[in-house]
């Protein structure tokens, strides 16, 4: 699940927010069909965008829609796999021009109240999409909100933690992952020192400056007073951290194309120590050479910076198009798709979060020692704001990064321009 926000999605997001009015014209409801005697006997075809990895988590979810298809044999179900940085500007395309939208997407969390804002999303309150809606964990539901109503289902959860290779870091002469982010730049060096190998391979994303922000005690935003605060001394603070890991050598200067399938390679392949990343990457992790043996790779919470260790609050919704003509099929899909049963299977196969407190209690799922390490970091989560704009915070922070680590600029400079940027977002807020 990479978190990747280009230019184009931005200021395709921003165009169509203004072209929208206040609703976006995304078509008319079909009527809903009688489902409460009998909900197999739901006809239609229903197109489902999916965001994950083909290859490493696809074939699960394929296998679910299988398991769907056998218990509803009245409803078919086109599966079509949209990479992930590229979801979300083609849905708003297609919704806005009324034509070419899926029945389904699986939404980001930060694209979930903005896809609403702009009426493209189908209201799922008192629907059969939504079932035992006290069972999903208050995090991941609070984000399928918008003013007051639900517009999507949480399908799975995460946040990021630092995963390393236990083999390289007791070369290093550490038994333990470093606790702080001191204690992450001296294992860095140690790890550089006694092997050769680089100590930790940055992510040069958004999503990933998150955790050096939170362990500051910084924040991009006061959403509940309406203030921007990314440009803050506790910024300042991480972000001159997050130089000095490169400046010192701690971690190469990473690329700023492709940076993170580089950070995933240099791990898989026993090039880097250390990287930050989340439960979906685990899957194609042990893919790599150097995790065959699955008990040398180690996960812990991201290093804690002069105040914590904080991550930020991840995810997937399942939403439906509000211009659907198969919506009572759509219902039954995401329905089925979060049930318990369910998300206990992805959870065993690739080790993707349930939102479900219930999903936890699964055999299978406590069986997973990659969720159980997750399950207590994900509890310490910090949460992102959930709200329209909120697909727009990335770009900016993405651009500072770059320049950032580019050694072009400097934290106080980049913070004051991503400032700026956020200003001309939020233009009444102080």
């Amino acid at each position: 699940m990479r978190r990747a926000f280009s230019a184009a999605t931005i200021v395709a997001a921003l165009a169509l927010a203004v072209s929208a009015c206040g609703g976006g014209d995304a078509g008319t409801a079909a009527p809903a069909q009688s489902a409460a005697s009998d909900p197999s006997k739901i006809s239609g075809e229903i197109t489902w965008w999916d965001t994950v990895r083909p290859d490493s988590e696809g074939p699960t979810f394929q296998a679910l829609i299988k398991d769907f298809q056998a218990k509803y044999p009245n409803i078919k179900v086109k599966y079509v796999n949209v990479p992930s940085d590229q979801a979300q500007n083609q849905f708003q395309t297609a919704a806005q021009a009324g034509t070419g939208a899926p029945d389904v997407i699986r939404s980001e969390v930060a694209w979930t109240s903005q896809f609403a804002s702009l009426g493209y999303l189908q209201p799922l309150d008192g629907s059969r999409a939504v079932e035992n809606e006290s069972d999903f964990l208050a995090g991941p539901l609070s984000s399928t909100k918008y003013n007051g109503k639900t517009y999507a289902v949480p399908q799975v959860t995460d946040t990021l933690a630092l995963i390393y290779n236990k083999r390289i870091l007791a070369e290093a002469g550490h038994e333990k992952a470093p606790a702080t982010v001191e204690e992450l730049k001296q294992a860095a060096l140690d790890v550089k020192k006694k092997t050769g190998v680089n100590g930790l391979a940055l992510n040069v994303d958004s999503y990933f400056l998150l955790p050096f922000m939170y362990g500051e005690g910084g924040d991009l935003l006061d959403v509940q007073n309406k203030k921007i605060t990314v440009n803050s001394p506790a910024n300042v603070k991480a972000m001159a951290s997050v130089a000095d890991l490169v400046v010192s050598g701690a971690a190469p200067k990473p690329a700023i194309q492709d940076s993170y399938a580089n950070a995933m390679t240099a791990l898989k392949d026993g090039k880097a120590a250390m990287i930050y990343n989340g439960p979906w990457a685990l899957s194609e992790i042990y893919q790599g050479k150097e995790f065959k043996d699955k008990e040398n790779l180690g996960i812990a919470p991201v290093p804690a910076g002069s105040v914590k260790a904080g991550a930020p609050t991840g995810g997937w919704n399942l939403a439906i198009y509000a211009g659907s003509k198969n919506i009572d099929a759509s219902y039954e899909f995401v329905r089925f798709m979060s049930t318990p049963e369910a998300q206990a299977k992805v959870a065993k196969e690739i080790s993707l979060l349930p939102t479900r407190v219930s999903a936890y209690d699964n055999p299978d799922v406590q069986a997973n020692k990659d969720v159980a390490v997750f399950k207590p970091i994900m509890e310490t989560a910090t949460a992102r704001p959930w709200i329209p704009e909120g697909g727009q915070l990335f770009q900016p922070l993405l651009e500072g990064y770059q320049s950032l680590v580019g050694g072009k600029t400097t934290p106080e400079d980049m913070l004051k321009k991503v400032d700026d940027q956020y200003r001309g977002i939020f233009k009444d807020w102080s």
